[in-house]
């Protein structure tokens, strides 16, 4: 890991927290906001209160992130929920995931915008199939750091022998990862943390555990306040990336302004860039804001543009970087995330394909392989991709979209598929390779 020379602030760190059904997962986070001071009082005492009503005999800091009705009456999370925290040394945005294999897709969405993934563990069980899944959807979702959170080390006595086995195993699966060049990130990116912890107690969260003297890791939090991440995205030091959401004219006429959230690079006055489709170059006249006009934008700041010339642009459009803009094609091959368990994805169904603020029918014309999370092996005998499945496809879309592969812009290689029926979103995809008009 890189580590921030001592007393700098860092950027706010982003990171998806999941893990394996009764991990403790919720127990951490409530002991990070706990322990971090990040509650109120008020909050603080309804949970007491809860615990005491329960019958425990400690406080179940689970509650504090446990927010639905349905998660606490149950005991699990079921949705991705977001959590804030800060220290004096930086701000914390936890994307809270479920751990059940049923809600693996939600996992999918916290880890969209996440730049490194808590994966938590119960000391007793190891790594099983949901690590292992979890690892691979962070990895596909260009994560680079890992960290492996052994949890309840209480119940193995604090041994170290069990936790160096745990580590091993999953490092070992984490260069599995990096040899099959399954991550977006290619081989060689992926780095393992492994923290033992007792959420429960509170050993090695904030503060170093006198019951494992032998831990040469710093504490969860300490280790979260220093490490330095790569923004998450990709696109904030590549080529500009603008699609167009909305074509905003004063009083129903006039000239024409450009609204979006910027996907990639920085927009400044005087840029020179392109409008796609139509290829034509103009300059940005002003980046414009509800509060007026700024000097630069970037990702994801979302703002609006005026250019210096009149263009057809149009909602779906991108104003994009002249020297290297995205690939105009209307066939590609993507990684498929299958997240529906109402039917399965199959060569020849045509689906609703949402890309950046595109959306066009687009057709499934091959499926190469699906991934064994367990053994990471391809099957090249699959015909269709199920529940929870993950497997290589090329996509024909009816109309040329502007892809960058998701290693390079999560903004601008990353979408949806949506039933045509239902309506319902059944896939989430990270462009690989473009094939077509211009996918040099």
């Amino acid at each position: 890991m890189t580590v921030a020379p001592h007393g700098a602030v860092l950027r706010p760190l982003r990171f998806v927290a999941t893990g394996s059904v009764d991990s403790g997962k919720s127990t951490i986070i409530g002991r990070l906001l706990h322990d971090s001071k990040s509650i109120f009082e008020d909050q603080l005492a309804a949970v007491e209160r809860s615990s005491r009503e329960a019958g425990l005999d400690h406080v179940n800091l689970a509650l504090l992130t446990d927010g639905l009705r349905a998660e606490r009456e149950q005991g699990i999370t079921i949705d991705v929920a977001y959590r804030y925290f800060a220290t004096p040394r930086r701000k914390f945005i936890i994307a809270d995931c479920p751990g059940h294999t049923q809600y693996t897709r939600n996992m999918v969405t916290g880890a969209s915008t996440a730049s490194l993934a808590l994966i938590l563990t119960d000391v007793l069980e190891g790594v099983v199939e949901q690590t292992r899944r979890h690892a691979v959807l962070a990895s596909l979702l260009g994560i680079r750091e890992l960290v492996l959170c052994v949890n309840k080390m209480d119940l193995a006595g604090y041994r170290q022998d069990r936790f160096e086995e745990i580590r091993q195993e999953f490092e070992a699966f984490a260069l599995g990862l990096d040899a099959q060049e399954l991550g977006a990130l290619g081989p060689g990116a992926i780095r393992v943390t492994a923290i033992p912890v007792s959420a429960l107690s509170g050993d090695h969260v904030v503060d170093p555990s006198e019951r494992m003297p032998w831990c040469d890791t710093p504490p969860l939090l300490r280790f979260l306040e220093d490490i330095e991440t790569e923004a998450a995205g990709g696109g904030g030091s590549g080529p500009r990336r603008f699609p167009v959401q909305n074509v905003i004219r004063a009083g129903g006429g006039g000239e024409p302004w450009y609204a979006g959230s910027v996907a990639g690079g920085v927009f400044r006055p005087g840029d020179e860039v392109v409008a796609l489709p139509s290829g034509r170059t103009t300059r940005i006249e002003s980046v414009e804001t509800a509060t007026g006009p700024i000097e630069e934008a970037a990702v994801p700041r979302a703002v609006t543009l005026r250019l210096r010339d009149s263009l057809e642009i149009a909602r779906g459009d991108m104003i994009a970087d002249v020297e290297r803009p995205p690939a105009v094609s209307r066939q590609f091959d993507a990684t498929i995330c299958w997240l529906s368990d109402h039917g399965e994805l199959a060569v020849g169904r045509s689906y609703w394909l949402k890309h950046t603020t595109n959306r066009v029918r687009a057709r499934v014309v091959a499926l190469y392989h699906h991934i064994d999370v367990n053994t990471l092996a391809p099957d090249s005998d699959t015909t269709a991709l199920t529940f929870n499945q993950i497997g290589l496809v090329r996509l024909e879309a009816d109309e040329p979209l502007y892809l960058d592969r998701y290693a390079e812009n999560r903004g601008t290689g990353a979408f949806i598929l949506i039933d045509e029926s239902s309506n319902d979103t059944v896939a989430a995809g990270m462009v690989e390779t473009r094939h077509g008009e211009d996918a040099a």
